[in-house]
């Protein structure tokens, strides 16, 4: 009975892992927009393709962590 337990309690880590990483990109593509469209003033355009570069710097980040 132990080893069927087991897949789900390593199912459930990945999932939490998964939604770390996923967090951790929102909440770095929400500040770095808010903070080039209304501080910097910078276009609508710009601010997308900050926040996207942003994000995905911060999963990749986030990633590493979790895998330590």
């Amino acid at each position: 009975m132990r080893g069927l337990s087991s897949p789900s309690v390593q199912g459930n880590g990945a999932m939490k892992k998964w939604g770390f990483i996923a967090m951790h990109a929102g909440v770095a593509a929400a500040f770095i927009f808010l903070l080039q469209r209304f501080s910097l003033n910078a276009s609508l355009e710009s601010s997308l393709l900050w926040a996207l570069t942003f994000a995905v710097c911060a999963a990749g980040l986030a990633y590493k962590q979790s895998n330590r």
